[in-house]
């Protein structure tokens, strides 16, 4: 469950690629419009959840794809889960899902949870809107992931989930990117809850993939693929559902209705001090870290993408 292929990068990272730094400088200005501009958003801000949805719908538009709407209502309110997809060439009907939530918890502007996720979300959308995979690969923002919807019926990805069981559909990974914009290299930097603390490094500056024991498989796949073509510490664990953090965040909900989730993420609480704060702002996000982290989730997914099974 906590042994994974390959290893994790040490030592000096590389200098950022010419490609990286135009990611780098794409990541800060989603964060920033989202985080800075837009600011805290939720169904007691439902005006900026709107202002948030328009802004990803927009520049999805703006890569080239036919943006679609889930919309259901939440007491009031109309909320909407967002989707685009570029169509497999050679098993369209394999879908691998990259989501992530862009709602924030209430007092904060959520610039790395998770404006991070859905800034990272857009940029790999941007760059397979070109392409052609052998599988589809779909690109969601969620809503309603945090508190008081939290593993409810209204929370996005619970009610998108349902609705693609419902719909028969084959989606062979869902990524969840949670909270992926802090890194530290101070000692004791990362505090993982016993017995997590005695097997993962208590330097906080890697990035994790973290699933349920139900899928180690998967997870050692997706943490293997990383380590050969990204330079970048990285940790995975397929761990026990009830461990606190590991059903925390969109996975769970395709868990539910019986479809692989992994969550990619910095940790969230066991490492950012200004979690599901008013202090959570974009200057405190780390875009250079983050832009080699979604350099090597371009790569993985393409990998995954295009594997024979």
């Amino acid at each position: 469950m906590i042994r994974m292929p390959g290893q994790s990068h040490q030592g000096p990272l590389p200098p950022l690629t010419d490609e990286q730094r135009r990611l780098e400088q794409e990541l800060h200005s989603h964060v920033q419009m989202l985080a800075g501009q837009i600011g805290e958003r939720n169904v007691f801000h439902h005006d900026r959840l709107v202002m948030a949805a328009d802004y990803i719908r927009a520049t999805l538009a703006s890569a080239g794809y036919e943006v679609r709407r889930q919309p259901y209502k939440v007491e009031e309110n109309i909320c909407e889960n967002v989707e685009a997809e570029v169509r497999g060439k050679e098993r369209p009907d394999d879908i691998i899902l990259i989501g992530a939530h862009y709602d924030s918890v209430q007092g904060s502007p959520g610039a790395n949870d998770n404006a991070s996720g859905v800034a990272a979300m857009l940029a790999l959308a941007r760059t397979f809107a070109k392409t052609s995979e052998a599988r589809t690969l779909r690109f969601v923002a969620f809503t309603n992931e945090e508190p008081p919807h939290f593993q409810t019926e209204q929370m996005g990805s619970r009610v998108y989930a349902k609705r693609s069981r419902e719909r028969g559909e084959t989606i062979v990974l869902m990524l969840s990117l949670e909270t992926i914009g802090y890194y530290s290299d101070e000692p004791e930097s990362q505090h993982f809850l016993f017995p997590l603390n005695l097997i993962y490094p208590s330097v906080g500056n890697f990035i994790a993939f973290v699933s349920n024991t139900e899928n180690e498989f998967l997870v050692q796949r997706l943490v293997g693929s990383f380590r050969r073509q990204a330079k970048f510490p990285s940790e995975g664990g397929a761990l026990w559902g009830c461990i606190p953090g590991v059903g925390w965040s969109d996975h769970w909900a395709f868990w539910k209705e019986g479809f692989p989730g992994v969550m990619v993420t910095d940790t969230a609480p066991f490492r950012y001090p200004a979690y599901h704060s008013y202090t959570d702002r974009p200057e405190l996000v780390q875009y250079e870290r983050m832009a080699r982290v979604v350099s090597g989730l371009r790569a993985v997914i393409a990998e995954m993408a295009n594997a024979s099974k």
